[in-house]
């Protein structure tokens, strides 16, 4: 079986254990803080469970890094590594706000850029973004790519929460400008949708976001054409440790990169 046979297999276990636990009372209960520093929550508990009873089934020899569970190493041999946010938007899941997935990719090394597959499953609705390096992306069994040409409404994600002072004030010509910005709550399904050609520019400058937020997002992007950058407008790469919090932006092309990163202070 094919790493990316995996992991969506994997996905849609998730899918079919969580989708009808969402907003209701037994989605919340709080079992501490995770390895990634956030409450863990019973959806985010039930979620990871089922993609580690999965991957113990089929024996798959990996080290998971699970935003909930923290490193477990199902193999001394491992083939790589399996990042895991089992619940991405786990605050809307919560809730019962429709936006909120399941997020898996498989690297080889411990560093981002060894990324080979990945799936960003909405858990609203089971559909499937997914991508394998070299393979273009895809929703479902359709191949999607970004949005190659002048919108007619420019729709910048802009990713805020908890941001300091001096962030906003850098962010506030981006919100004066003719551009209509969008933040959901679920950072990998927004990188699937910006992938999708849904939006033009997807912002995070927090330093904040976790490795296992954007793994599957960041091939996503990248095989559907788009640029992926840090904070300082160089390729976006890290190591895979818990430790590490990333700033990222993800532009259509150049043009529309040079258009926004123009309008911050």
């Amino acid at each position: 079986m094919e790493v990316i046979d995996v992991i969506k297999e994997a996905s849609r276990r998730v899918y079919e254990n969580v989708k009808d636990l969402a907003g209701t009372d037994d989605a919340a209960g709080d079992f501490g803080r995770g390895a990634g520093g956030d409450i863990s929550r019973n959806i985010d508990v039930t979620a990871e469970k089922t993609v580690l009873d999965y991957l113990r089934e089929i024996n798959f020899e990996c080290i998971v890094l699970g935003e909930e569970c923290g490193r477990v190493e199902l193999s001394d041999k491992p083939k790589g590594f399996i990042i895991m946010d089992a619940i991405d938007g786990s605050a809307n899941a919560v809730r019962g706000v429709p936006f909120f997935c399941c997020s898996l990719a498989f690297a080889k090394e411990d560093k981002l850029s060894s990324i080979t597959d990945g799936v960003v499953i909405d858990l609203t609705n089971g559909n499937m973004y997914w991508a394998s390096k070299g393979k273009g992306a895809f929703l479902n069994e359709n191949k999607i790519k970004v949005h190659g040409e002048e919108p007619v409404y420019r729709i910048v994600g802009v990713n805020a929460s908890g941001a300091d002072a001096n962030l906003l004030e850098k962010l506030q010509p981006i919100f004066e400008k003719h551009n209509h910005i969008r933040h959901l709550g679920a950072n990998a399904l927004e990188m699937a949708l910006f992938a999708r050609g849904l939006m033009d520019v997807f912002i995070d400058l927090r330093k904040k976001i976790r490795i296992q937020d954007i793994a599957a997002g960041y091939l996503i992007v990248k095989e559907a054409g788009g640029l992926l950058l840090d904070e300082n407008l160089k390729p976006l790469d890290s190591d895979l440790s818990y430790k590490t919090r990333l700033s990222f932006v993800a532009a259509s092309n150049q043009k529309m990169l040079d258009e926004i990163m123009s309008q911050m202070k």
